[in-house]
């Protein structure tokens, strides 16, 4: 771990995996100072991702202390290809990025944090991906001396956190009338939810996983989500986020029979469902699954406080019914200003690979997005948007 002061601030670059791994603590105690972090920047959430997907040697982590305590970090990592780059830890099954600041001393967090990438970027550009427009990140932006570009990234959209009565009252006539008829067919059907608690996280898991598979069987599901590691990374986090009450997994069960499953995430600043799973046979039953699922996370965001019901990545028709506000996720590139020739290739990169996957969708709507970008709920029987 190297080491460097600035004032009263300690600024340190965590390259060691059981580094990382010992700040479970006091990385969680700033996460909940962060007014505006997300379920995706937990130590949870991240120290299990780095097991599955992480490699030896890749690992960068600044942090800031006053003291001996921890007021700023920034979770990345090295990516080599398709140059050099300092990338957020969490890669694109996750749908938010932020770094984390003290709320108490934000400025100086923000100055800490900036210090401390000017020299671990060194050779590099950083990129930030999927990064909210009112995220910590956006004040290291505004501090950056060197070069730097702002692009627009995935297209996620919100609710308020109220329950799902509330919702639809903000709906308008017919929508608020189907809205409250697909719920009322499946309160009629009979379906039960019951929570998940710790102990059966895994085989909780398992289910989920394997209803995901059943439901886009034969439609072109993300081959990530059938894999061990996505598994285990789901296991791992999940068992200490529902434990300290960052995520909720619950069971949809109809004649004693687990049919519908989802694993939902929630920090202060938001809720959201992340995954699902459900057995197509609730088709013929006419129940509307999306509706189920979100008025489940609906009094979930509702009940514990959080500041926004968040329907994830991706702008499908279907979430439009429920009278969200859009909100554009930003991508950042960072630099030194002696690498600012670096930085406009990548920005180049980018935008190449932007119109490419423009030019996609509009010759193959029904197309998965070309970053496999996660989305959240789909509506029942449709593909979402890379999140499948």
């Amino acid at each position: 771990m190297t080491t460097v002061r600035h004032g009263r601030l300690t600024i340190t670059l965590c390259r060691d995996l059981p580094e990382f791994s010992a700040l479970a603590a006091e990385w969680d105690a700033l996460h909940r100072r962060c007014p505006t972090a997300t379920p995706f920047q937990s130590h949870a959430w991240l120290h299990s991702w780095w097991l599955s997907y992480g490699a030896p040697g890749r690992l960068r982590v600044v942090l800031a202390r006053r003291g001996d305590r921890l007021i700023g970090a920034a979770p990345l990592m090295l990516a080599h290809r398709p140059m050099p780059l300092l990338v957020p830890m969490g890669g694109p099954i996750s749908d938010f990025f932020d770094i984390l600041v003290d709320g108490g001393c934000t400025d100086d967090a923000v100055a800490a944090l900036e210090r401390g990438l000017d020299r671990a970027a060194v050779h590099t550009v950083i990129d930030l991906r999927e990064v909210r427009p009112e995220a910590s990140a956006q004040l290291l932006f505004e501090l950056w001396p060197g070069a730097r570009r702002r692009l627009t990234d995935s297209t996620c959209m919100e609710l308020p956190a109220l329950p799902v009565a509330a919702l639809i009252e903000r709906m308008h006539g017919s929508r608020a009338q189907r809205a409250r008829a697909k719920l009322r067919k499946t309160d009629a059907a009979g379906i039960e939810c019951r929570a998940v608690p710790g102990h059966r996280v895994a085989s909780a898991v398992d289910t989920l996983l394997r209803l995901h598979a059943l439901q886009w069987r034969g439609r072109g599901i993300n081959a990530e989500h059938l894999r061990p590691r996505f598994r285990a990374h789901l296991v791992r986090s999940a068992r200490r986020m529902v434990r300290d009450g960052e995520a909720s997994l619950r069971e949809f069960l109809l004649d004693g029979e687990v049919v519908a499953a989802d694993l939902a995430l929630r920090s202060a600043l938001l809720t959201g469902g992340y995954l699902y799973g459900a057995d197509p046979r609730l088709r013929g039953r006419k129940v509307d699954v999306s509706s189920m699922l979100l008025r489940e996370v609906a009094e979930l965001a509702a009940s514990t406080g959080s500041g926004a019901l968040s329907l994830l990545r991706g702008s499908e028709q279907y979430k439009n019914h429920w009278a969200p506000e859009p909100v554009v996720n930003q991508r950042l590139l960072l630099a030194r200003s002696s690498l600012e020739p670096l930085l406009r290739l990548r920005e180049s990169q980018v935008e190449l690979r932007d119109r490419a996957a423009e030019t996609v969708r509009t010759r193959f709507p029904a197309a998965r997005d070309w970053h496999g970008r996660l989305s959240g709920f789909p509506a029942a029987g449709l593909p979402a948007t890379g999140r499948n």
